[in-house]
Parts: C-alpha cells; structure tokens; sequence
C-alpha cells in the first residue's frame, strides 16, 4: 500500500511544461545570415537527395546491394534535414520560440532517429566496401539485396526502438525550474539535463546512443579500412590499387563529412570553454552539412548516377532544341 502512494505522489509531483521555448540561434549577432545559410542547405539537400533516391529507386541497373545502401543514406539524410531545419526556420519567420512539449518530444525523436541512422548506414556501406575488396570472390555469397534488406530492417527497427526509449523516458522528468532550451532544436542533452527530478537513467541512455552510434561505427569503419589496406598492399601493381581504392572514394568522403565535425566540436570543447553560440552554431553545421554534401559527392563520384543523369538531361533538351530548330 505504502509503494502504491509512493508512486502516486512520484506520478503527482511530475512538472510538464505546456511548451519550451527555444533560444539556440536567437542571441547570434548576424543572425539573419545564418538562417539564410540554413535555406540553402536545405534546399540542396532535399533537392539533391530525392534526385539521388527517385534515381535509385527508376533505374534497376542500380538495384544492388551497395545502392540499397546509398538509398538508405539518401533517406536518412531526407529525413534529418526535415526534422529540424523547417521548425528552425519556423521560429526566425515567425517570430515565435514555442515549441508545444509533445510537439519538442516529436522533434527530438526524429532528429536523434535520423541521426542514428545515417552512422549506421556509413557502418553497412563500409562492410559493403571491405567485402568488394578483401573477399571479392564470395561478395555475391555474403552481401546481396536481401541481406542487405534484411539489415536495413534490423537497423531501423532497433533505432527507432532505442529512440523512441529514449524520448519516451523524458515524460518521466519533472520541469519545475525552467522550459527554456538553449539549443536549435529539442535537443535530448539539454531537455533533460533541466529536468528537477533523478535523470540518470537518460544520461545512460545519452550515453549508449553515444558509444552506439559515434565512437563503435567509427572504430568499425576504421578497422574494415586498415583492413582494405592490408589488401591492397598485396597487390602487386599501383594501377590495380588506385582501381581498387577509387571504388572508396565516395564512402570516405561520406563518412568525413558526418564524423569530423562532430570531431572538431569535441576537440575543440577539450582545449576551450565553448561559448553557447560557438556550441549552437559548431551543432547545427555538424547536423546541416552531411546531408547538403552527401547527394553531391555521389553525384561527383559515382560514375553510373552521372551517366544517368546526362540521359536524363540530353533526353529533355533534345526535344526543346527541335521545337526551336522548327520554328527558325
């Protein structure tokens, strides 16, 4: 009976906020140059990611295990930059740094989702790559389209459970002293480090996401590339290793884009006390960038997508070059 009360009075004394007012990008000098930055990324990420994934998704040339891949990357960063860039740009048009509590819990879920999501696939693509090349014989026996699947599927079905755990255990935080997030989005850290009440339990879960999703997918991707290295340094000619190595091209600049920022930003706040417009501004690129670069450095690099692309761009511009040649 004694617990029964105990519980109830816990249940009782939990504070939420009708809302929480976000403050990351509002005390920035020049911040209207920022959020101009912000429209483009977004523009040339959504633009370029839907090309990449109607591309993937029109042409069955392209139907194979390493494009199952990219497509699932394509969707990843699709997703993050809708989470959160349109709310950003939201509050500066609007004037308005309400964020209703269920509407701040969706936005941090999504968020964090795509985020983890994108680690991953840079994890399968670099499995992708060691297999094409230190087991190139038995490629087509280990990585095919419905492995690949298969993965993909584990892979969201864990995240999104992990995830929505996560989200899931700030309902049980009491926010008695203040709703004011000073962050860009509903950031996980900073919501529940407000929190009155015992937080440890999402400090764990803040750090399982950390050691899941950021130190073990890049201590992965670095081994299966030492491991590529061991495999080229048997070959006997530089021309079959640079063959070999260009097909990597691609991956390591993907895998640069979305891990030296963050990188950066931890080196950085070892050396120095970052100012909270340093960590907002240094936060927001780590989130913003890998999704604008990625299509184009697919785009750039990959030889079959450009030939695509050149078809699809002859095949329209013929038609306008007879009508005007008609009309002269």
């Amino acid at each position: 009976m004694n617990s029964l009360n105990a519980s109830f009075a816990q249940n009782i004394s939990i504070v939420r906020p009708e809302y929480f007012f976000i403050t990351g990008l509002s005390g920035i000098p020049y911040s209207m140059y920022y959020y101009i930055f912000l429209g483009v990324t977004y523009l040339i990420a959504v633009i370029g990611n839907s090309v990449v994934l109607l591309i993937i998704a029109l042409d069955r040339s392209l139907h194979s295990p390493k494009y199952i891949g990219v497509f699932n990357l394509a969707l990843a960063d699709l997703g993050e930059t809708n989470a959160w860039i349109p709310n950003t740009m939201k509050i500066f048009f609007s004037d308005s740094q309400y964020m209703s509590y269920n509407a701040c819990l969706a936005n941090m879920f999504f968020v964090n989702l795509f985020v983890t999501l994108q680690s991953a696939t840079l994890v399968v693509l670099a499995f992708d790559r060691y297999v094409a090349i230190c087991l190139p014989l038995r490629y087509h026996a280990i990585v095919n389209n419905t492995v690949m699947s298969l993965v993909f599927v584990a892979i969201w079905a864990f995240n999104t459970s992990l995830v929505a755990l996560g989200a899931s255990l700030i309902t049980q935080l009491s926010f008695c002293k203040t709703n004011v997030v000073q962050s860009y989005y509903c950031d996980y850290g900073v919501v529940f480090a407000m929190a009155c009440n015992d937080n440890s339990i999402n400090m764990f879960i803040t750090n399982l996401i950390v050691a899941l999703f950021l130190v073990a997918p890049l201590f992965i991707i670095l081994l299966s590339y030492l491991g590529i290295v061991f495999a080229l340094s048997k070959i006997t000619t530089w021309e079959a290793r640079l063959k070999a190595l260009k097909t990597c091209v691609s991956h390591l600049l993907l895998v640069v884009s979305f891990f030296l920022p963050v990188i950066c930003i931890f080196i950085a706040s070892l050396i120095t006390s970052l100012t909270p417009n340093a960590r907002v501004i240094s936060g927001s690129l780590s989130l913003s960038l890998p999704p604008m670069l990625n299509p184009i450095i697919y785009v750039l690099n990959t030889a079959e997508i450009r030939v695509l692309i050149r078809k699809l761009l002859k095949n329209r511009t013929v038609p306008i070059r007879k009508s005007i040649s008609k009309r002269w």
